[in-house]
């Protein structure tokens, strides 16, 4: 999806993928899993829309939605630890100035593939259908995408992680296929093609992200 251009979500989910990035945070309250289940919910009703409320708005700049875009990526979404997901045991084998580096260029490429996206947002409805408590602290919200071309709904979940009322999402799943674990797939493919190293991946992320500018 992000070093060759594979839009796996496609133009019509980018909205709801940054949806995830708007943490609305909840009260403190008891840790039993059927209001856990209930919290993960709301929080997914509630993000959708003030997330679409702020970043699909005529009026403002390319910039200002992307400095939108940012902000609420570095402030609600787990970026650090899907970043390391995604590239996994090379995590370990890095530098400290190559982790710094990726990280960076990691944020920067989520931004650049899909803050204008919501420039081109056509309606997509979202109907939030039930919640799946996996563990303590983790659930599954089970969705459907209504499009507004006709074409068959989508079954779209989302992994919801929350400590003390604040929910964050870590992962996106379309018709049962997670977002991460694509992204990690098409990353490792790309490190074992080009030597093993993190090095080669890092030059393919500051190229993309030069190309767009």
């Amino acid at each position: 999806m992000m070093v060759r251009r594979r839009d796996f979500l496609g133009p019509w989910l980018a909205a709801l993928f940054i949806a995830a990035l708007v943490a609305a945070g909840l009260p403190p309250g008891p840790a039993r899993a059927d209001e856990f289940g209930a919290g993960a919910k709301k929080f997914i009703e509630i993000l959708t829309s003030d997330a679409i409320s702020m970043l699909t708005v005529e009026d403002i700049s390319k910039t200002e939605r992307a400095d939108r875009f940012r902000r609420l990526m570095n402030e609600n979404f787990a970026i650090k630890g899907i970043a390391k997901f995604v590239i996994g045991r090379h995590w370990r084998k890095a530098t400290e100035s190559e982790k710094k580096e990726y990280l960076q260029l990691f944020e920067d490429l989520l931004v650049d593939t899909y803050a204008d996206r919501f420039a081109k947002y056509s309606g997509e409805k979202l109907v939030v259908n039930k919640s799946e408590v996996r563990g303590k602290g983790d659930a599954l919200v089970h969705t459907i995408m209504i499009r507004v071309d006709g074409a068959k709904p989508l079954k779209v979940t989302w992994r919801v992680r929350g400590k003390k009322g604040i929910y964050k999402i870590v992962d996106i799943m379309v018709e049962g296929i997670s977002m991460v674990v694509t992204q990690k797939s098409e990353f490792a493919s790309f490190i074992q093609k080009n030597g093993g190293s993190l090095g080669p991946l890092l030059i393919e992320l500051r190229k993309r992200i030069q190309d767009d500018i």
